[in-house]
């Protein structure tokens, strides 16, 4: 089991437009450039980067999803208190 993950995400206010991005990503657009020009959170400016955390750091239902998530895989939307958030894992340990 993972003790850490790094990850990217994308936040949004609202549902549909979280699954609109995720098709945009599954299609082929760059998770990277869908976060910088959608996502409502700092991390935006790199791409959606969080770098890498371990557990505890994250609240619950993000760090549930991201730590299930497998490398290379986009995990969502979650539903938190700040919004959608669909999380791209790039590397777990």
């Amino acid at each position: 089991m993972a003790t850490k993950v790094h990850a990217a995400h994308i936040l949004v206010k609202d549902q549909a437009k979280a699954f609109e991005l995720l098709a945009r990503i599954k299609s082929g657009e760059s998770f990277e450039s869908i976060a910088k020009q959608y996502s409502q959170c700092p991390s935006k400016s790199k791409g959606g980067d969080l770098g890498t955390f371990g557990r505890g750091q994250m609240v619950k239902k993000f760090e549930d999803a991201a730590f299930t998530g497998k490398k290379g895989e986009v995990v969502g939307p979650v539903k938190t208190e700040f919004g959608y958030h669909l999380i791209k894992i790039i590397d777990s340990q």
